[in-house]
């Protein structure tokens, strides 16, 4: 009876999140229910578990990508009007489910780190670990990331979940006095 139940408890939650909330509750015997509705009024010790979170987290990435990303952190750094290169760089990036944090290159101190980073102003610039390698050429990004171990071939995940906006860089691109000169530093 008792793996009955437990199968029961495992399968109601499994179904609850696939539609996204589950309770957890004890009737007036004394018995424990798991339920994907609500529990009725004279149940004790209702817990409500919400398993919608907008999209996957990270511990719901394959393995292997969870320990790559852990081993060698991915950075992709971008520039607003970077335009098709750093739009490919970044399906790319997506379409192996890869976790990255994606910097915006906008003031002059950003395109110092790129120079820093790769000795180069060249955008798209993705580091992978302490490897680098600048512009859009998928051969390339493919072996830097096939070496780091991230799978090549993996379920998709929407890119909210991949992509941890770095917060030294705003999401969307201010124009400002000093924007433009460190733009055309990176761009050249």
């Amino acid at each position: 009876m008792r793996i009955l139940l437990v199968a029961a408890a495992i399968l109601s939650t499994l179904c609850a999140d696939a539609f996204g909330q589950a309770y957890r509750w004890v009737d007036q015997n004394g018995r424990v229910h798991y339920t994907q509705t609500p529990p009725p009024p004279n149940a004790r010790n209702v817990q409500r578990k919400s398993f919608r979170s907008g999209g996957a987290d990270a511990s719901n990435l394959p393995y292997a990508t969870q320990v790559a990303a852990k081993n060698f952190p991915v950075t992709l750094y971008t520039l607003p009007n970077c335009g098709s290169p750093c739009d490919q760089a970044r399906a790319l990036l997506v379409k192996r489910a890869v976790p990255f944090t994606e910097a915006s290159v906008l003031t002059q101190k950003d395109a110092d780190e790129v120079k820093r980073l790769s000795g180069k102003n060249d955008l798209p610039l993705l580091v992978v670990g302490t490897q680098v390698q600048t512009g859009f050429h998928e051969e390339l990004l493919n072996g830097l990331l096939d070496s780091a171990g991230y799978p090549s071939s993996v379920p998709p995940a929407p890119i909210e979940t991949l992509r941890k906006m770095n917060p030294a860089s705003p999401a969307q691109p201010q124009q400002g006095a000093g924007t433009q000169p460190a733009a055309d530093a990176a761009a050249k």
